[in-house]
């Protein structure tokens, strides 16, 4: 299904709306870490690296809110630690939906299933899971067995209960392309509202270093791996701008938005991104005016950029240039998979 057509439309207009009032650094999507917390230790991941007395701390449902309606971004992103894990999940959840902002909940599905009655389906609301391959692989990433078919039962109750349902994938260096094909197959038998993929970055307290992809690896793999989308030959629905996919592969070259996807958490506003931990600010306009933004992207000779290819700095600027005309036929058919 893709990008549902409500949620392409008011980015649109959002899009629109910045760009006639003259702002050249606005947000697309919010990404709101309500707290650290997991109940996985995945290996490519570091967030429970953070010491005992910062993993107890949550943020507040006001704490939430105050950000939203600071950074004004259509789009929230929570991610975690682990969200469900939060004890006010669902007040957040409903308070962001009752400001019609679209929110991807991103779980690893271990405690969805029974979470589930705490939510009520929504066109706002899409339950984002987080599944790196086939259920070996998948249990491997997550350095735990039996979380591949938990998560795959959740979803199919989610589904079931009138749910929207997504996943995302790290694409980390090794990855087998063939298995990576079978692996989209299969996820398209689940009804999915969308499928996010996005290659690994060398996130600084990940605990595994050595299996991020370099950029060149990145475009090589990435162009094995979705040939069968890029010829017609596959129709999976991933809840990707097309020119995004296109960038993994290669056949697309722009730069960075670091500002395009701001993170919230516990510490305040991450500066500059949400993969590049350089401090915090307390405010949203303090991170816009005081970030050296020139410092950071592909295009800036920082060597924390240069492998970088990750979604939350290049999907916001595939956004931006797919409005302009010559890109606006790829840009709506993205939004059933095509």
């Amino acid at each position: 299904m893709g990008i549902q057509l409500q949620q392409a439309l008011t980015v649109g207009k959002y899009l629109v709306t910045q760009k006639l009032m003259g702002k050249k650094k606005f947000p697309l999507v919010l990404m709101l870490e309500p707290l650290f917390r997991c109940n996985l230790a995945c290996s490519g991941c570091g967030k429970i690296q953070h010491p005992p007395e910062i993993l107890k701390q949550n943020l507040s449902p006001e704490d939430c809110f105050a950000a939203v309606e600071e950074c004004g971004a259509p789009v929230v992103s929570i991610p975690g630690g682990e969200p469900l894990l939060h004890p006010q999940i669902a007040e957040i959840v409903q308070g962001l939906i009752d400001r019609k902002k679209f929110v991807y909940l991103c779980t690893n599905g271990l405690l969805l299933e029974k979470s589930l009655k705490k939510f009520q389906p929504s066109p706002y609301l899409t339950f984002s899971v987080h599944l790196d391959g086939l259920e070996e692989q998948h249990d491997e990433c997550v350095d735990r067995k039996g979380v591949f078919q938990t998560a795959i039962a959740a979803i199919k109750a989610a589904k079931r209960q009138g749910f929207r349902v997504s996943t995302n994938t790290t694409v980390f260096t090794g990855a087998d392309p063939k298995k990576m094909q079978e692996f989209f197959d299969f996820l398209e038998t689940l009804n999915l509202d969308g499928m996010m993929i996005s290659p690994g970055y060398s996130y600084e307290w990940a605990p595994d270093q050595e299996h991020f992809l370099q950029r060149e690896q990145t475009k090589a793999l990435f162009k094995e791996i979705l040939s069968p989308w890029k010829s017609g030959r596959k129709k999976w629905s991933f809840n990707h701008n097309p020119l995004f996919l296109e960038f993994l592969m290669g056949d697309a070259d722009f730069d960075c938005t670091p500002w395009g996807s701001p993170s919230y958490s516990v510490f305040g506003w991450q500066k500059p991104c949400y993969l590049v931990n350089e401090g915090h600010y307390s405010s949203y306009s303090e991170l816009l005016a005081k970030t050296e933004w020139s410092n950071y992207g592909k295009n800036s000779g920082n060597p924390k950029c240069r492998d970088c290819m990750v979604h939350c700095g290049y999907e916001p600027t595939a956004a931006t240039v797919a409005m302009q005309p010559d890109n606006m036929g790829k840009a709506l058919s993205g939004l059933f998979g095509g």
